[in-house]
Order: structure tokens, then sequence, then C-alpha cells
């Protein structure tokens, strides 16, 4: 797998991505902050207290509930 910069400000995820955190496991990790769990469930989107990378929920994608 090759590794992303984080430089990107705006990511889109899919119901395979979660739980999401972030920095994401495709990025480097020399230069991240703490990995921090964000809810993209409830808004379809969640922005990232440490590094303000906003996480956007892919059009048409299905969370399905876990019991």
């Amino acid at each position: 797998m090759q590794l992303k910069e984080n430089t990107q400000r705006e990511i889109e995820v899919g119901a395979a991505d979660l739980p999401l955190h972030c920095p994401t496991p495709d990025q480097v990790k020399w230069n991240s902050h703490p990995r921090v769990f964000l809810d993209v469930t409830k808004t379809g989107q969640a922005l990232c207290p440490y590094c303000g990378t906003l996480y956007k929920l892919r059009a048409g994608e299905v969370i399905k509930a876990h019991h």
C-alpha cells in the first residue's frame, strides 16, 4: 500500500471506512497528530479537531446500524 502525505483537506469516505479515524491507515504517520475517531453517520460529515480535515460520507453510502 502506498502511504499518502497528510495534505488533503477534504476526504470522501464510505461505509467500509468505518469506524473512521484521523489520520487514516493509509497516511504517513511521522508528521501526524494523535488518532481521533470521527462520527460521520449523524450529519454525513465530520471535521478533525486536530488538523481540520473534513471527512464527507460518499453520496449514496448506506450505514448499517450495529446491534
